[in-house]
Formats: C-alpha cells, structure tokens, sequence
C-alpha cells in the first residue's frame, strides 16, 4: 500500500513520517483539540491564566516526552485532581475574580510535583511491586471520592447563577460522551463548553468588551500571579505557606496513582509495556517536573492526558512526534491574549455545568479505583481505612474551622479534611497487618485510576462491543 492509499486507523502507525507533513500536522491539531476543552476549564475554576496554562501544557508536555526518551505519546493537560487544593487555600472572590492568595496554592501544588520525584526513585530502587503496597486502591481511592465530594458545593454556586446554561452543557457532554462516535466521543467537554458558551452569548449574556480591548500578542506569564511573587514583595505568611503544603501534597497521592493508569492505558493502545521502557521512573519524573515548573510560572498541576489516549485509538498513530506537534500548537495560543480572553469571559453557570460533571466523575472514579482493583470490604482493616479517610477528609471539610488548626510557636498550621484523612490513611495502612495488594506490571489499568470523562480504555471497549 502506498503513502496515498492509506487510511488513518487501518494499522498501528509508529512512524508519522510515512504519512507525510500535512497529515502529521492535521493529527497534531487534532491532538490539542481533544486536550483543550479539559485543559482551559481548570484555571476557569480556579483564577488561574489562561495562557500561562496553555504554555505550559506545551511546555510540560515536551519536557515530559525529554525525560522519557521521547517514546511515550502522552499529552500533558490540566489535573482535576488538585481542584479541591486551590479552592482550599485561595477560593475565588465574590466576584469571581482570583483570589492574591494563589501563589501560595500554587507552591504546594510545586512542592506535590516534586513528591513524584521521591517515588520515581522509589521505584528505580525497589522495584514497582514493592512501593505500590503501601499505595493500594483502599488508600487512594476514598481519598478521590473525598476529593469530588468536597468541591460539589463550588460548582452547584456556579449553577445557580443561570440554571438553564448550565443544563445546557450538562445535556451535551452526557449525550455527546453517551451517543457519540469518534471525536465527538472523545470532546464531550470541549462541545459542552462550546454549546452553552454559544446558547449564553445569543441570550446576550455574556460581555465582551474585555474580548475587543485585548491585544492579538502578548507575554503569557504574569509576575504578579508567579510563586516567586510571595518572597519579594516582603509580605511572606510563613504559615499559609507551611499550610498550603501540608493541605496539597497529600492529594499527590491520588495523582502518581493516576500516572500509573494512565501509562498503562497508553501501553495497552500502543501495545507496548511504557512502564518497563522507559519506565515509570522517567515517566513520575517527567509528570513531577512538569508540575513543579508549571506551578511556579502560575499555571495548573499537570498530568498525562486520557482525552489523547482516546485519540491514539481512534487514528493508530502512535509516534510521540504528532504529540509534540499538539504541543506546539498550544504554545502558540498562549500568546495570543485576545483568545484568551473569549475563554475567560465564559459564563460562570457554563463552568458551573461542566463542573458538576467533572466533580461528580472525580467520586465516580474512586469508586471505580475500588471494584476494578477488587478491593476486599470483607476484611475490617480496609472497612476501617477507608471509612476513616472520607470520614475525616469530609467531615473536617465541613466543619466550623473547616480545618485542625495547629498552633507551631508564632504560626498556625492548618491541616485540612483532605490532608488529615489522606495521612492517617496512609499510617494506616502501613502498620495493619494484611497488606496484600499486587500491582502487576503487565496488566493495563491495573490501578483503574483515571481522572479524565473518556479514556482509550473505554473506547477500546466500545469499540469490541460494536464489533461483536
């Protein structure tokens, strides 16, 4: 068969070169349009810039693919995961304007990246199997449902202010992730943003004067919102720094466990074992580092895609060069302050829409972490672990304080609900007898935890289901 006679999807493709430059910048494009919906919701919710997280998704995903030899086609998007951290320690104003205390989320945000460093070298030194016992689904997966239970009150806020626009994108993304085949299957997001986007601005509900006064170019970091920020202006709160690590961190938990599901859904559409070659250790570095420089520009926590994963399986094109190009391509819409400012003007019922999805998935998932791994309630230790982590990470959340503020000589440490259950989860864990998990290297998913609406995995699935 000739380069002309080939059909996207009809055989694996590990070589994007013999499709020629024009398709494998078409595949790119297609790439970054199945990020994008997911990636540009996080700083939305929670004050973020818009371009400084498009930069460093395309930023991150390069370096990423650097540390990994430059065999792993993953994208790097924004993580859901450390929502509940930023709403934390800087929830948005009154007015929906970003709160000044988001440099500080931010650095605990850098200080979890930075976490991935310390198991990647776990791993390198011990050996996968070994480390992930005292990870197992019984401690991360309460932790995710406490993670998408804590946050629903800030999306139902966003709802309330126009219900019917937030219906809007909720009816798309179940009917477009429900019913839809291909892409539409794989941008349920991105369409519900766009359809309700659209439907707000026709009712005459959304202003866009910020839209017509902002420039085609500019610089996509902003000083003022960087973590570097805090330690020069000369009014450094130590104690708000200590507690937005303690607070953040521990959500890094949930996150590496995700990594891990996600490679291993990469492997299993590629065919390919990425956890042996290049190895979790590069690939835990790179998502680690990636996150970690982001958050200190002011930009979203990172992680590997399931969006790009999707498409991987629809076209069989798996070289990491096509990936690269969708890097590309978001770096260049970062500097472009016009296009991101039609983002940023989006209803706040749209993102309340979306939000309530995205959350609900997020608990949805944990509970999926626990029956896909076969976690056994039969046994009190685990009954016991999780009840006390959602227990804990929900009712502390929910509290007067809201937190267990504990008083360290001039400063105050508070330990939030989530970093509460997830520690004592952990202690756990560690000291009762029965530690009997086994993460088995060669099986995809083997975590089963995946953040994102679609992952390829599903639509491998649905895929054998039509066949058959």
């Amino acid at each position: 068969m000739s380069n002309n006679d080939f059909k996207v999807g009809e055989r694996p493709i590990y070589d994007a070169r013999e499709l020629g430059t024009a398709k494998m910048i078409v595949l790119g494009l297609q790439h970054m349009f199945a990020m994008f919906g997911a990636t540009v919701v996080v700083p939305l919710i929670t004050g973020l810039d818009v371009s400084t997280t498009l930069l460093f998704a395309g930023l991150g995903t390069l370096l990423f693919h650097v540390i990994s030899k430059k065999k792993v086609p993953a994208f790097l998007g924004s993580s859901f995961a450390f929502l509940g951290g930023y709403a934390a320690i800087a929830p948005l104003n009154a007015d929906g304007s970003s709160s000044e205390l988001l440099p500080y989320a931010c650095f605990g945000v850098a200080c979890a990246g930075l976490v991935y460093l310390i198991l990647a070298a776990l791993f390198k030194a011990y050996g996968t199997n070994r480390v992930m016992k005292y990870f197992p689904p019984v401690v991360t997966g309460p932790i995710i449902i406490s993670i998408g239970l804590n946050l629903a009150p800030s999306a139902l806020n966003n709802v309330e202010s126009c219900w019917w626009v937030a219906l809007v994108a909720i009816v798309i993304v179940v009917i477009c992730n429900i019913w839809g085949k291909g892409m539409i299957k794989i941008i349920p997001i991105l369409l519900g943003v766009l359809g309700s986007y659209i439907c707000a601005a026709a009712a005459g509900k959304i202003d866009f004067s910020s839209v017509a006064s902002a420039p085609w170019i500019g610089i996509p970091i902003h000083y003022e919102k960087t973590v570097f920020s805090i330690f020069t202006g000369g009014s450094l709160n130590a104690g708000l720094l200590i507690t937005s690590i303690v607070t953040i961190v521990p959500i890094a938990l949930a996150t590496m466990m995700e990594h891990i599901g996600d490679i291993s859904a990469i492997s299993s559409t590629c065919g390919i074992n990425y956890i042996q070659d290049p190895g979790l250790h590069r690939t835990l570095t790179g998502d680690g580092l990636a996150t970690a420089i982001a958050s200190l520009f002011g930009a979203p926590a990172n992680t590997t895609y399931g969006e790009n994963t999707g498409v991987l399986t629809l076209t069989k094109v798996y070289d990491p060069r096509v990936i690269r190009i969708a890097a590309g391509f978001a770096i260049l819409l970062s500097f472009c302050p016009k296009f991101a400012a039609i983002i940023e003007v989006m209803p706040s019922a749209t993102i309340g829409g979306i939000s309530l999805v995205l959350y609900g998935m997020i608990s949805a998932v944990g509970v999926r972490n626990l029956v896909e791994t076969g976690t056994d309630f039969s046994k009190s230790r685990n009954v016991l672990i999780a009840a006390l982590i959602m227990v804990l990470s929900i009712g502390i959340s929910y509290s007067n304080a809201g937190a267990i503020n504990i008083p360290v000589g001039s400063m105050t440490l508070s330990l939030s609900g989530l970093a509460t259950g997830s520690l004592v989860g952990i202690i756990l864990n560690a000291i009762l007898p029965g530690k009997d998990y086994n993460f088995i290297e060669n099986e995809p998913n083997r975590t089963g935890v995946n953040f994102e609406i679609i992952s390829g995995e599903t639509i491998l699935e649905s895929q054998e289901k039509e066949k058959h």
